[in-house]
């Protein structure tokens, strides 16, 4: 990819989240986000980078004996209060992406997770922050590993990772069941999440076939309506705050 068509990309993203071209494009089109492939990426030399990936393994255990996990997610809550992906910053010109990767996840997790670029799903622009003139490009992993090793992470991170407590608040699994009274899945979806970590975490559930698109619709409809519910929560505590107090 040549310099003006990086810079073609940025002008899309910047249409894009104005919502000008939201009428002109089809639901779902990756390319139109932004979306690139490993190689174009790395051709921004001007973009700095981020690599993240999304651990998970199969599973037979069952919440309360009776309701299936089926499978194990990984993701972290961050220092910011947001949840997101293990990994971070890389520097393509010292190190490969999943080099960087790697290293970051040594620091996150505490043990080393070797990602290879088998594992890379996709790239692209993060989207953008007011004040900030610099553009981040986001690289995606996906890793499937035995559960065994999911728990050797899960341990590794609270005992010997060095960002424990520091960057990493703690490991998180991602509940991708949705009980009677809509918990799971779709309570855990209305938290907030760090730039598009959220829509990371949705279409790798549909690629992979962890959750069936009807579930995650359902999942997705009860998570606005929790949305609504957060917000008058929220009045209601700030009021708390104003109120005179003894």
């Amino acid at each position: 990819m040549t310099s003006s068509k990086c810079r073609d990309f940025f002008w899309l993203i910047g249409w894009l989240q104005s919502g000008l071209l939201a009428q002109h494009i089809k639901k779902g089109k990756q390319m139109a986000s932004g979306q690139l492939s490993r190689d174009e990426a790395l051709e921004c030399s001007h973009s700095r980078h981020a690599c993240h990936v999304m651990l998970y393994s199969d599973t037979a255990s069952q919440l309360f004996g009776r309701i299936p996990i089926r499978h194990v997610v990984l993701m972290q809550m961050r220092f910011d209060g947001l949840l997101g992906f293990p990994g971070g910053l890389v520097e393509p010109s010292e190190e490969t992406l999943e080099e960087g990767l790697t290293r970051e996840l040594l620091e996150e997790l505490g043990v080393a997770v070797p990602v290879s670029i088998e594992d890379h799903v996709a790239s692209s622009f993060a989207p953008s922050r007011p004040g900030s003139s610099s553009r981040l490009m986001l690289h995606f992993y996906v890793k499937k590993m035995e559960e065994e090793g999911i728990l050797e992470v899960e341990k590794a991170a609270v005992s010997t990772a060095v960002d424990h407590g520091l960057e990493v608040m703690g490991m998180v699994r991602v509940p991708l069941y949705t009980t009677k009274s809509d918990g799971g899945l779709p309570f855990f979806l209305s938290h907030s999440f760090i730039g598009n970590a959220r829509s990371q975490l949705v279409d790798s559930l549909l690629r992979l076939h962890l959750v069936s698109p009807q579930e995650l619709r359902h999942a997705l409809r009860s998570s606005q309506r929790k949305h609504s519910e957060a917000a008058r929560d929220l009045r209601a505590a700030l009021e708390l705050t104003e109120a005179p107090r003894r």
